[in-house]
């Protein structure tokens, strides 16, 4: 087996600076964690936000300290550094080789969705966001590292594109569309979202959007590890 991680990513319209931070790094007993976080509001505020939070939670994983505790962590020192005033949501999805589980941390009241085959389960719990008070507990999912298994993670611009003028996305028929019909790439299937929310907000989205989509597949071809990136830049 082989993990694929895709992610896209779009600022709010008319602004430079994207409050969505995103970050991947090596775990010391083996595997990758992904660490997504989305500042309070927009802007250079809300990246300086989502970069302590991003920075204070890799630098733990990195030390050996589990993902919910490096959560928690991060979210004491986001409040103490705010007076609660500020919070920040974030997600991490860390494939830990030395368990041979995915494990699903999260704080954000928006959803992620576990795919297998055609079956969309939409985890859903009660979550809130980093900042708001100390000792604030994730929630935490582990899954099984199995071929099939799809995950996909969002920031709230997903949520709540379209909203404005009526017409909010349903991220899980969205989902099924692409899955019913064809067997999608990673890739694919985060392009496929981001585009249908900044469609819905008219081509100017109403907010930072970030889409993460980490799945497990047969592997195929060498033992190399790659990595591709794309980052355009307004000259």
């Amino acid at each position: 087996m082989e993990i694929q991680i895709a992610v896209a990513k779009v600022n709010k319209y008319a602004v430079s600076e994207s409050g969505d931070t995103l970050e991947v790094i090596e775990r010391p007993t083996g595997g990758l964690s992904v660490v997504l976080a989305d500042g309070q509001t927009s802007g250079r505020g809300a990246k300086a936000v989502s970069m302590m939070v991003v920075r204070k939670v890799i630098s733990l994983i990195a030390e050996g300290v589990r993902d919910g505790a490096a959560a928690r962590a991060a979210s004491d020192a986001l409040f103490a550094d705010k007076a609660g005033k500020v919070t920040c949501t974030l997600n991490i999805a860390s494939v830990d080789l030395h368990s041979n589980t995915i494990v699903l941390t999260r704080n954000n009241p928006a959803p992620m969705f576990i795919c297998r085959g055609e079956e969309i389960e939409a985890n859903a719990e009660e979550s809130i966001s980093l900042g708001t008070s100390r000792n604030l507990r994730p929630i935490i999912t582990e899954l099984t590292i199995e071929a099939g298994l799809t995950i996909v993670i969002f920031s709230d611009g997903i949520s709540h594109a379209g909203e404005r003028r009526g017409t909010p996305m349903d991220v899980r028929h969205a989902l099924r569309s692409m899955l019913e019909d064809q067997e999608p790439t990673p890739q694919q299937l985060a392009d496929t979202l981001l585009a249908e929310a900044v469609r819905l907000d008219d081509n100017r989205p109403a907010d930072d959007i970030s889409v993460l989509v980490l799945r497990v597949s047969p592997r195929i071809g060498d033992e190399v590890r790659r990595m591709t990136v794309r980052l355009p830049i307004h000259a």
